[in-house]
């Protein structure tokens, strides 16, 4: 399967720092806007929460900002599910553009399914696992990814 693209959008002007750049915090919101895309992929839309009760909250995130993206370039997300359980999605969302090959920008995410009501944590429903399946099993294929399960620190020499 082709890589799975979840977001397009071009940089706007209000998410330009005074070096040209896209600001830290528009990179989680663009991969932010991804996991809705992935919820609305698996049956968790805005009809689907409404009715049900049960959404996902970000547990965690890690972000790799690894090029620079400025002004104005279109950019796209392309999102890989590493894997999951009863209440839990992982996942790795990595940032492109065209006309360069490398990835610009990278975040792993820990999701978890929640019943909004308590909230709680809830298992997912069996059509939304069965989708969970179907797209995991699709990109059965694709390349693991490199910034994954990563931790952050320094080495502190004696």
């Amino acid at each position: 399967m082709p890589a799975l693209i979840t977001y397009r959008t071009p940089v706007q002007e209000d998410w330009v720092d005074y070096n040209g750049h896209l600001r830290d915090a528009y990179y989680l919101l663009i991969f932010s806007y991804a996991t809705d895309a992935l919820m609305e992929r698996i049956g968790l839309d805005a009809d689907n929460r409404g009715q049900s009760g049960n959404s996902l909250f970000t547990l965690e995130a890690h972000i790799n900002y690894l090029h620079e993206v400025k002004l104005g370039t279109e950019v796209w997300v392309q999102t890989q599910i590493i894997g999951f359980d009863r209440k839990r999605l992982h996942v790795y969302h990595s940032l492109h553009r065209a006309g360069f090959d490398e990835v610009l920008a990278a975040s792993e995410q820990l999701l978890l399914h929640v019943d909004l009501i308590g909230p709680k944590a809830a298992p997912f429903t069996d059509s939304h696992t069965e989708r969970l399946q179907q797209l995991t099993h699709s990109q059965h294929d694709l390349r693991a990814p490199v910034y994954v399960q990563r931790v952050i620190g320094l080495t502190i020499k004696k």
